[in-house]
């Protein structure tokens, strides 16, 4: 009868070192894809190629299908050169907030290399990965400087707010990673919808989505395998809390992600009515930013966050 619970646990500790030899073999292999495919923003992409020059009035630049007001009347109404600018400032506005949260996720990604042991995986995948997002910060950067429009971003008491991110991951780095799913998943979701629409776009922009999505994806991954390592092994009262945190962020980030930017309603003087009808009660709209979380709901419920009091939170923050 003794035998019994030393042969469970050993069994226990058998698929404990299989699945952290299975999880560190992923680690070895998005380093090593960071090593053999990567691109560099001022030697890949031909800024200055006559065909990749930023024309405000270029009619590329019209709001995608994924974006509700390109199909409404009012936008169809407004001149071409106007429905090209609002679509351009629409993409810069987007590249804007997208390099804030890379720099804020870049500070975060340090601060938990930081504190990394020798001989961590992590250490030398995280240093791979925080190099890309600085070469997507410059580019995005470099895109926003090309259209010479005034975006700014995130809007200025969120950015403040923001400032906290970084230092998430001193307190949990299973939160820190759910945060970064927060902000890459949805625009992942989007730029992989504009690239299938069957839209002709921008050849620039085209350029910047496709190596975006394919670096993103490396930290995407990245995310959800330290979360399916880490969270099944927290103490139960700790994946409560982050169960019931995880959405908030989760519903926060994506909006602000796929939300219409202020400045843009303002400049382009929409109406309150159109906003109203395009963004808070047009249902596709809702359920897009749904979608653009689905991947990471998904996550969460296998890994043992969802339960009946979590569901309502999802439910309450519209995901």
């Amino acid at each position: 009868m003794a035998s019994a619970p030393s042969s469970t646990a050993a069994r226990e500790r058998d698929e404990t070192v299989a699945d952290r030899s299975a999880y560190e073999a992923v680690i070895h292999r998005l380093s090593k894809a960071s090593v053999d495919k990567h691109w560099e923003p001022y030697k890949d992409i031909p800024w200055d190629d006559p065909e990749f020059l930023v024309d405000p009035a270029d009619p590329r630049w019209e709001l995608p299908e994924v974006d509700k007001l390109g199909g409404h009347p009012w936008y169809r109404s407004r001149s071409p050169e106007t429905r090209a600018r609002i679509g351009l400032f629409r993409v810069a506005t987007a590249m804007k907030i997208g390099l804030q949260f890379e720099n804020l996720l870049k500070r975060g990604l340090l601060n938990y290399a930081y504190r990394l042991p020798n001989g961590a995986p992590e250490f030398r995948y995280v240093y791979h990965e925080t190099i890309e997002e600085g070469h997507h910060g410059m580019m995005f950067q470099e895109f926003v400087n090309r259209t010479k429009m005034p975006v700014r971003g995130m809007p200025g008491p969120l950015s403040v707010i923001a400032q906290v991110a970084p230092w998430i991951p001193l307190i949990s780095t299973e939160l820190f990673f759910v945060f970064v799913l927060g902000g890459e998943d949805p625009i992942d979701h989007v730029q992989r919808k504009v690239l299938k629409d069957g839209q002709v776009h921008h050849p620039l922009e085209e350029t910047i989505m496709r190596i975006h999505i394919a670096e993103e994806a490396r930290h995407i991954s990245f995310a959800r395998h330290y979360l399916r390592n880490r969270v099944p092994r927290m103490p139960r009262y700790r994946r409560l809390m982050l169960g019931i945190i995880s959405p908030i962020i989760l519903g926060i980030m994506a909006r602000i992600m796929l939300a219409p930017p202020g400045p843009m309603i303002r400049r382009f003087k929409i109406p309150r009515n159109v906003v109203a009808e395009v963004y808070l009660h047009n249902q596709a709209a809702k359920q897009e930013i749904r979608d653009s979380v689905g991947k990471t709901r998904e996550l969460c419920d296998q890994i043992g966050l969802m339960n009946p009091l979590t569901r309502r939170i999802w439910k309450a923050m519209g995901i």
